[in-house]
Order: structure tokens, then C-alpha cells, then sequence
């Protein structure tokens, strides 16, 4: 009996070769013509599974952010209170998404050019951070962990006064340890400032 050849997978090829270009070139310096000779496919293959660059830009976009969340459900610790899983979370994924070339080549994308599409991407990645946040803002809520509250604009506040406390506010600030930036984040954001 002959061993059959294994076709290859056209749509992996192509989505491998487009993340390479738009990790390498951004959104902006990404062509189809580029993807194609990347995938070694015609063009008209890439066609066949895509209309546009804009869709593959989505394909792409939503792989990263199925990767952060396997990050952040990695992370969760089920023994730990949720301050110190939120924290631990907050670490993982803003140190997987710093350290991500396609994070970094379109945050150097809108900072540098300010490519609508390159800043969708990243706002879809926040977006999706938040909401991650959230459910486990209300889980904790939900078993009296912390009080009620928006979980939504309580996600968006905490992301925001963690990314204030690391790599956004360093220009403000003298860089803090993990340690300094968990004990600022429990008195702003769970003891707060009322005296009692």
C-alpha cells in the first residue's frame, strides 16, 4: 500500500505567512502580493479564504487575542485571593502583549503613523483584556469578595490604573517592583482613600 501525500494546509500557510508580514511590515506595510510569496500560494489563493487585507488583519488579531486568554487562564490561581489573581493575570498577559512582535509593530504603527486599522487592532486587544477582567470582576462580586459594582467600568478602571502603574507611567514615575505596584493597586483600588 502507497502512503498518501498529505495536502498541505493553504489556510494555515497563508495565515502564518500574513502574521509574519503584519509582525514585520504593520498593517500599513502588509500587502496581499507580500502574504502571497511569504505562503508560497498564488494570490488568488489567499482570495479564496479571504476577501481582503482587512479580513486576514481580523483573523490575525483574533489569534492574539485567544492567546492572551489562554495566558490569563494559565495564570488564574483558584487558591489565591481575586487581588492577587487579578494582579497576577494583569503581569502575565501586559508582559505577553509587550513582548508579542505583532503588539509591538502596530503599537510603533499608531504611535508612529497612526494607521486606523493598526489602532482598531490594539483597542480590540484592550477591549478583550477588559472584558476577561469583568467576568471575574462580577464572579468576585457575586461571592462577596468585593462589592457590587459595574464590572465593566471596574475592569476598565482597574486595566488602566495598572498600565498607569507600569509601562504607561514610567515617564511620570520611578519604575516599581511587582510588589510596590500590587500594594499601590490594593490601596487605590480595593482599601481606598477614605479614612475609616
Amino acid at each position: 500500500m502507497i502512503a498518501e501525500k498529505k495536502q498541505p494546509d493553504r489556510r494555515r500557510q497563508v495565515v502564518d505567512a500574513a502574521a509574519r508580514s503584519f509582525e514585520t511590515f504593520g498593517y500599513k506595510g502588509t500587502t496581499m502580493d507580500q502574504v502571497a510569496k511569504l505562503a508560497q500560494v498564488g494570490k488568488g489563493t489567499i482570495y479564496t479564504f479571504y476577501a481582503n487585507k482587512e479580513e486576514l488583519f481580523e483573523e490575525i488579531m483574533t489569534g492574539l487575542i485567544r492567546e492572551l486568554k489562554q495566558v490569563a487562564d494559565e495564570t488564574l490561581d483558584a487558591k489565591l485571593p481575586f487581588a492577587d489573581n487579578l494582579m497576577n493575570v494583569l503581569h502575565r498577559v501586559s508582559d505577553y502583549r509587550a513582548r508579542h512582535a505583532l503588539a509591538v509593530k502596530l503599537s510603533q504603527e499608531v504611535r508612529d503613523i497612526g494607521t486606523p486599522m493598526a489602532k482598531d487592532g490594539l483597542e480590540k486587544v484592550e477591549k478583550a483584556i477588559i472584558g476577561y477582567v469583568a467576568l471575574h470582576v462580577k464572579a468576585a462580586s457575586d461571592k462577596g469578595e468585593i462589592r457590587s459594582c459595574s464590572p465593566e467600568l471596574t475592569a476598565y478602571m482597574m486595566l488602566k490604573m495598572y498600565l498607569a502603574l507600569t509601562a504607561d507611567g514610567n515617564h511620570l514615575h520611578e519604575a516599581l517592583s511587582k510588589e510596590q505596584i500590587l500594594e499601590s493597586f490594593r490601596f487605590y483600588c480595593f482599601e481606598g482613600l477614605a479614612n475609616r
